[in-house]
């Protein structure tokens, strides 16, 4: 046996031993100094190559802990389910006492696990002895049984055994809360006959605690790698946790199995390689055996997703996946869903591709339920797992280009902003949208949360809300309020420019293609929308029975694309039926917007004038104020507040996309029309006080005058109304 088979032979003893210690009676220092030896000897077992930090050992006390909660409720899910027929009074006294107990220690450890993650998330790399206490002292109070202090066996200065009393932490007695005095628990453990009602307290306490009993035990939370590294185990084990978890618990108990520490890890982990991935990523896959998959809108349906996964088969080296966005709302497990994805782009960011869909945005997300999801699931955490989602969905590409045919993207195509640059002009010229290029959305701005209806980087609204139609042209999407329509003759012009062959994109269901008929129903999953020479369209829909949560359930199919070498122009489409999955409650309450929209999609056609519709493009570029229509305003209210955005350094603020000028309002054909608000001749609030310095001064200014100018608005707009009233009356 060589010297390097000995050390490992001799640390795996290291490990062994130090895991059949009984840690109860050590103090803080001593418990720290064993974990760290330990997960040394299991570094060298398992050859890694790195130093261990106090990190990890905050990850074995929190996995330990973890088990313990596991162990204790496994315990408590047997006996609720056990019979107690032909046992007597003092056996079925017994049992009750016994789950009662293991169910107070289960909340005991997932208490003091949850304060462990929440002091490392602040930043604190280093174990504190108030960390141990709150995690060895979960574990002797669990000993013995309630009491306010804890005991633990030291040696004193002249080497002889001394009890040593310390007071329990904070934690420790939130831990505690609800537990009977210690002299009640000492007879519980003794097995003395007492009443189980004084035990289980008032009657909101028993209706808590049988409750947890009737559940099977929450599997066990979920641990980061060690070496920051996910592994094809790790996901399996996110998937089958999650999956456990969706069909017999709440959300509310959610980060009891997925700790934020971890799920902060993973966001984390995963957009450190999207953002520095393209708008639009190219996926070389020609190898001989490559497939590619194409997935398009998910909304929060993951057992739908785990049907995708197992049968189109997981990404591995010659499997590439490209999903087409949409991951979120309007279903119940919009949070596992993107959580799973990322889990899978970061074990293979070559292989898996996450594109944006227009629900991967602020003003979605707080209308169709994914705000209100994390909220839940993640409690007082909420906020700070939600704003990570966000920030993440920034940095997700827009398009892909697959083996340098085949483009897929969440909307479609978009317009042109090169001919309004070239010719630079302040006057409103009225012409038709043009055709962009995949040179120009390269240089979008995707890091926008939510996609502008104006201005430069208008076209990622563009990418993320466009619909096709059967229409030639391009023109203003009147049914979703932004975006475009495009007709066959822009798919053949836009695959002829970018020498593409087939285009799949994403975005419409069978809730918007309802009582279209001169596009495809979406009820199986997929359809052809144009048909030319260069190429096809196609949408795909991966959700079946849409929306899981919605006024109206279509019992659509959902299907995936599947892509072969060397014909990826090619595809072939699988549709699938809706897996069984379990009952949820629904995280929004709205009505089904986007269903009412595209009703009237045809008529909205069929009563647009292109030649007068006015490109938002075209525009003072400098000022980056949109010059649209006014006609809604009167001629003395023209004045416009050019440049008063370059004014405020709205990014030295954090703000991205600082509200606009222009507003969206319905026109004289129950279409809508972007508005130009004007300035008022009296702002309330100014002038500010001297002592506000920029750039929140010249922020203030603008929100004040922006408000003062909607007012102004809202009101002249009113007194027209009435003096229109009159003289059709006069």
């Amino acid at each position: 046996m060589d010297r390097e088979e000995r050390i490992k032979n001799a640390c795996k003893k290291i490990v062994e031993c130090i895991n059949a210690m009984s840690f109860v009676n050590l103090d803080d220092q001593r418990v720290h100094s064993l974990v760290m030896m330990r997960e040394i000897a299991r570094g060298v077992v398992e050859n890694r190559d790195r130093k261990v930090t106090k990190s990890d050992v905050t990850r074995a006390l929190h996995s330990s802990i973890e088990k313990m909660a596991s162990a204790c409720r496994d315990i408590v899910y047997k006996l609720s389910k056990m019979s107690y027929k032909g046992l007597d009074d003092e056996r079925i006294q017994s049992l009750l006492r016994v789950k009662e107990i293991a169910c107070k220690h289960a909340k005991v450890a997932s208490v003091g696990s949850d304060l462990l993650i929440r002091e490392s998330l602040v930043g604190e790399e280093t174990l504190t002895s108030n960390n141990i206490d709150a995690l060895v002292g979960g574990a002797e109070i669990m000993m013995i049984e309630g009491s306010l202090e804890v005991e633990a066996e030291v040696q004193n200065e002249d080497g002889h055994n001394a009890v040593q009393k310390r007071p329990v932490t904070r934690a420790k007695r939130a831990c505690d809360k609800g537990v009977q005095d210690r002299e009640a628990q000492r007879k519980i453990l003794e097995d003395e006959p007492v009443e189980v009602e004084a035990q289980l307290g008032n009657e909101d306490d028993q209706n808590q605690e049988q409750e947890a009993l009737s559940q099977p035990p929450l599997p066990q939370a979920l641990i980061w790698p060690a070496d920051d590294r996910v592994t094809l185990q790790w996901i399996q084990d996110v998937t089958s946790t999650i999956k456990q978890f969706s069909d017999n618990h709440t959300p509310s108990e959610f980060h009891s199995i997925m700790p934020i520490a971890v799920a902060n890890k993973l966001i984390d982990s995963a957009s450190s390689i999207l953002s520095k991935e393209p708008n639009c990523v190219e996926i070389d896959c020609h190898g001989e055996d490559s497939r590619v998959v194409v997935v398009g809108d998910i909304h929060g349906q993951f057992h739908d997703l785990l049907y995708v996964l197992e049968n189109a088969g997981f990404p591995s080296e010659n499997q590439f996946y490209v999903f087409n966005g949409n991951y979120v709302d309007k279903g119940a497990w919009g949070l596992e869903v993107f959580l799973l994805l990322l889990a899978w782009k970061a074990f293979m960011p070559h292989r898996v591709y996450l594109l944006r869909g227009n629900h991967e945005s602020k003003e979605c997300t707080l209308t169709y339920g994914f705000e209100k999801e994390v909220k839940t699931k993640f409690g007082d955490q909420g906020e700070y797992v939600y704003n990570k989602c966000l920030e993440c969905f920034k940095v997700l590409p827009l398009a892909s280009i697959i083996a340098g045919s085949v483009y897929t993207t969440h909307g479609g195509l978009f317009r042109s902003i090169r001919i309004a640059s070239s010719r630079r002009s302040r006057r409103k010229r009225i012409r038709r949208l043009e055709l962009g290029s995949l040179n120009e959305l390269s240089e979008v701005k995707r890091s926008l949360i939510d996609g502008p209806y104006e201005g430069l980087n208008i076209l990622l609204a563009d990418v993320l809300w466009s619909d096709p139609s059967l229409r030639q042209g391009l023109s203003k999407n009147k049914a979703r309020g932004r975006g475009l329509w495009w007709g066959p003759d822009c798919t053949e012009a836009f695959l002829k420019m970018s020498k593409l062959k087939l285009i799949i994109r994403s975005h419409e269901g069978p809730d918007v293609r309802a009582g279209q008929h001169h596009l495809g129903d979406m009820l199986s999953g997929y359809c052809m929308d144009h048909d030319g020479e260069s190429g096809k369209l196609y949408t795909l829909f991966s959700a079946p029975d849409y929306p899981q949560f919605g006024r109206k359930l279509y019992t659509n199919e959902g299907a995936y694309a599947v892509l072969k070498s060397p014909n990826f122009e090619s595809p072939s489409f699988h549709s699938f039926k809706a897996v069984e999955r379990p009952k949820a409650d629904p995280f929004f309450t709205v009505d089904d917007e986007d269903k009412k929209a595209s009703s009237n999609h045809e008529d909205e056609i069929a009563s647009e004038d292109v030649d007068d519709e006015i490109d938002l493009g075209e525009q003072d570029l400098t000022s980056m104020q949109a010059q649209t229509s006014t006609a809604a305003i009167s001629s003395s209210q023209k004045s416009s507040p050019v440049g008063m955005t370059s004014e405020v350094d709205f990014e030295a603020l954090g703000i991205s996309n600082p509200p606009s000028w222009t507003v969206l309002l319905p026109d004289d054909v129950d279409g809508t029309k972007l508005v130009q608000v004007p300035q008022a001749p009296e702002v309330e609030g100014l002038p500010l006080p001297p002592n506000l310095e920029e750039p929140h001064k010249s922020a203030y200014e603008y929100f004040f005058k922006l408000i003062a100018g909607l007012k102004h608005m809202l009101q002249t707009r009113e007194t027209e109304t009435k003096v229109q009233k009159r003289r059709r009356h006069g």
